[in-house]
């Protein structure tokens, strides 16, 4: 039986028609807070479509809250576009997808309503930033109800400020005399007056007591005398619910509620298997229509109060000690067998049966979620409490993954090689998923330390393993062991310097599967496809594989922070075609403390980028002092010869634009095999230093320009050219460089002519038609060197061009006008200057309204 309330009801359609954006609905548990939005919302007309999500433990990560926000609106009917995309890390969820589904939810004819119910699980400060953010910017396209038994992490202060919240406490929720009298009525359960009000006052007006109460009067022999004498104070709400819910059940049903108490959801299965028994089904049902705090929440399971559960539990420890720990490992096997091995797992862990879980995870072939998908932070937490003395090999393989999960590869091999050491033969029944577990493992340590030979060893093991048909189910539900592995493969190739046989495993990485837990691997190896593009000199595809790489992160969730390799690869692209502004922006966004950096390949491109950046920006003293800090990884044993030779050829151009070429030959030296990269660096220091034969003899030996990318064509051609100027050959000088430029202009590529030297520009001084028909070499965005700040400082930068609209908007913030004096002046509202003022600040790198018009005035945009 239900009592409509419209003193709160009404008030709640009044708000959310109005001006209001937030309404908290808060009290103690029981106080009846669910079930007021509910009544509410299941009665139309309501000022906006209705969006239900109960916050459940363990979402209160940014990653998992997001994405079941993202599900429950469509889950309601919301139409969301793909572009929004859905998070992919548990713990981080980028700023961009907020304000994608800000945006969307700004543009809505009809407000939604988004109900969070027992919004007091989330305790992630993250998650309460990125709420506030959304409801900021979304408009009047959404209206908040949150329903939670504490205070949220929210600035309610500004929103008391400024009228747009509604707060439903405890006083309000408590039952008014008259409210209860009507309660007990529509029960059969009629009181006097006096006794209404008496009853009130002794239970202080909390729903959930009344209820109770009046559930266990229906069962006494005398009701109203029952409910005259009833004392709450005099006996604590356990002791009440034990004696007059529990205890009034059969003994079937006592033990089945005392038994399954202990699962957070329950099944008629698996309440069989709790109890021993087959009658579940039926008793739950029973349960349900004697509303003995047992609901269905569909697909046939079944969920108890959670206070219920929690007295029911502490009462089966005292009634039955040591009988909950059993039940766990009970419940552990039949959640695993039904495929649930993700609520089987801490089952397991809270049973002390810690040789089972390993075992389940290992032969599920769920031990790649240690390192990917939105389980992955959550199993960790799991298994780092599992005792050292744990024995088997599959616990060494936990134990390893973890560790390596952790960046700890040292501590990860050891337990490898234990778990090696103790397999069973592969052939033995059921040893299959172990030994792939181990293979796997084997190739990521091999990623990690930047050895190509280990990882290309174990790849072939375990692709071997991944063939064999007992494997085929448990492969086809877990896509991230191939993913992983290939994705491993190929960054290791990628350390080594294999860049077709790299470019072989990333590819197939990519291709692999689109499913949510591998897709910072396919950002991650779209990123490196990027890398070795532009290593052989094909920035246009860099450019492309990039941007693939950065709209997967987007479209995913993934953080700004997960997703710096692809925009090092545009910044250098960037470099080339000498926009030293927009480069050093992709720098900076790219730029990770060293602490959060677990990546040789991204670390030393962050270094040799920085350092082309910088001697681009005309300061070669400090483009030689950046190379310094180029190492070999945090975990990388094996030298990387393509970093080595990286590093090489930044130091020799750093050397030959101070006018030292003996120093850059140094630095190019001892490289017989080298590239034509080297032979035309080689050239360049020889041709500084005088010594035109030994230079000429160089070109002779560098191979055709159809082999190689763009970038490296044009720079040979302009060695060749130069060579030619200085023997006396202007006709074939000027030849060459037609040729240079026509193969330049459609990637842009401009920096190799700003680095040829005056010889170039006194070539085309005196006969200019090979550069008439290339004004672009000259009307970029950046041609002339610019100061850079050596360590990563962020020089004034634009991340991508202003709108026309964010101009005016920057125009009026410039005449220190306020968002609302901007938006009368534009004919905008407040809501969309705001939006405006938030891209300006994100595009200038600035955080405040001074730095925007400084920033700006400095890039010449005011």
């Amino acid at each position: 039986m239900f009592v409509s309330r419209s003193r709160l009801t009404e008030p709640l359609t009044l708000a959310l028609a109005g001006r209001c954006r937030l309404v908290l609905v808060n009290g103690p548990a029981g106080a009846g807070k669910t079930l007021l939005v509910a009544s509410w919302a299941d009665r139309p007309p309501l000022p906006g479509q209705v969006v239900w999500l109960t916050v459940e433990s363990g979402d209160d990560a940014p990653g998992i809250f997001w994405a079941y926000v993202l599900e429950a609106l469509r889950h309601h009917g919301i139409s969301l576009p793909d572009s929004i995309g859905s998070p992919a890390r548990p713990g981080e969820v980028d700023d961009s997808l907020l304000s994608r589904l800000a945006a969307y939810l700004n543009g809505r004819t009809e407000p939604v309503i988004l109900v969070l119910d027992e919004f007091e699980r989330v305790s992630a400060p993250e998650v309460a930033d990125g709420l506030q953010f959304v409801l900021h910017h979304a408009g009047a396209g959404l209206r908040l109800v949150l329903v939670s038994r504490t205070e949220p992490l929210l600035p309610l202060h500004r929103y008391r400020a400024t009228g747009e919240v509604t707060e439903i406490r405890s006083a309000d929720l408590a039952f008014r005399p008259e409210e209860t009298a009507d309660l007990l009525r529509r029960h059969g359960l009629p009181l006097p007056e006096a006794g209404a009000h008496a009853l009130t006052e002794r239970i202080g007006g909390w729903a959930a007591g009344l209820r109770l109460c009046i559930l266990a009067a229906q069962q006494a022999d005398d009701p109203e005398t029952f409910l005259k004498e009833f004392e709450s104070g005099q006996s604590p709400v356990a002791d009440f619910l034990l004696a007059e819910v529990l205890h009034t059940q059969s003994a079937v049903s006592q033990d089945l509620l005392l038994r399954a108490s202990i699962c957070e959801r329950t099944h008629p299965g698996l309440a069989d298997a709790l109890t021993g028994r087959d009658d579940a089904a039926l008793v739950l049902k029973e349960l349900e229509r004697a509303n003995a705090f047992v609901e269905p929440i569909g697909h046939s399971w079944y969920r108890l109060h959670p206070l219920f559960a929690d007295i029911l539990r502490a009462h089966l420890n005292t009634r039955q000690p040591g009988l909950e720990r059993e039940l766990h490992g009970v419940a552990a096997r039949w959640l695993s067998d039904a495929g649930l091995l993700t609520e089987a797992l801490p089952h397991a862990v809270e049973a002390g049966d810690w040789t089972f879980a390993v075992d389940r995870l290992v032969d599920d072939l769920a031990i790649g979620r240690l390192f990917t998908g939105l389980d992955a932070d959550r199993l960790g937490e799991l298994f780092a409490g599992m005792p050292a003395d744990t024995p088997g090999p599959a616990a060494h393989l936990v134990r390893a993954a973890r560790a390596m999960a952790r960046y700890d590869i040292e501590r990860g091999l050891t337990d490898l090689r234990r778990a090696e050491a103790h397999l069973p033969p592969a052939e033995a029944p059921d040893a299959s998923a172990a030994h792939l577990s181990g293979a796997l493992l084997r190739v990521l340590a091999g990623w990690f330390l930047g050895s190509a030979d280990m990882a290309e060893t174990a790849a072939r093991r375990a692709e071997v393993l991944e063939a064999r048909e007992v494997l085929a189910t448990r492969l086809e539900a877990h896509p991230e062991i191939r993913t992983l592995r290939l994705a491993a493969l190929g960054a290791a190739r990628l350390w080594a310097g294999r860049f077709d046989a790299a470019r072989t495993a990333l590819t197939a990485t990519v291709e692999t599967s689109d499913d949510l837990s591998t897709a910072f691997l396919r950002y991650d190896s779209l990123s490196r496809l990027a890398l070795i593009d532009f290593l052989e000199g094909w920035p246009g595809r860099a450019e492309a594989h990039a941007r693939r790489a950065i709209v997967e992160a987007k479209r995913s969730g993934l953080p700004s922070a997960g997703t710096s390799l692809g925009h090092l690869v545009l910044a250098a692209v960037e470099v080339e075609r000498a926009d030293l502004t927009s480069a050093q922006a992709l720098l900076h966004r790219a730029s990770l403390p060293p602490s959060h950096s677990h990546d040789s390949v991204t670390d030393s491109w962050l270094t040799i980028t920085r350092s082309r950046l910088l001697l681009a920006g005309g300061s070669p003293d400090k483009a030689l002092r950046v190379l310094d800090d180029v190492q070999d990884g945090p975990s990388a044993q094996v030298p990387s010869p393509w970093v080595d030779a990286q590093r090489a050829l930044a130091a020799a151009a750093a050397h030959i634009a101070m006018g030292r070429p003996s120093a850059a030959a140094e630095a190019l030296a001892g490289r017989p095999d080298a590239g034509p990269e080297f032979l035309i660096a080689s050239a360049r220091a020889r041709l500084s230093a005088g010594d035109t034969d030994a230079a000429r003899s160089l070109i002779d030996t560098l191979p055709g320009t159809g082999r190689h990318g763009p970038a490296v064509t044009v720079r040979t051609l302009l060695v060749r050219a130069e060579v030619g100027r200085v023997l006396g050959d202007e006709v074939a000088a000027r030849h060459l460089v037609a040729r240079a430029l026509a193969v330049a202009r459609p990637e842009r590529l401009r920096q190799p002519f700003l680095e040829a030297g005056p010889w170039l520009r006194e070539l085309l001084a005196r006969r200019p038609s090979p550069g008439q028909a290339h004004g672009w070499l000259t009307t970029g965005p950046v041609v002339e060197p610019l100061a850079m700040e050596s360590g990563g400082a962020a020089l004034a930068s634009v991340i991508e061009p202003l709108s026309d609209r964010e101009r005016e908007v920057l125009e009026q913030l410039a005449q220190m006008m306020s968002t609302e004096e901007i938006a009368a002046e534009l004919f905008l509202s407040v809501n969309t200057v705001k939006t405006h003022l938030r891209h300006i600040y994100c595009k200038l790198a600035v955080t405040r309204r001074g730095e925007a018009v400084r920033q700006a005035r400095e890039l010449g945009l005011l």
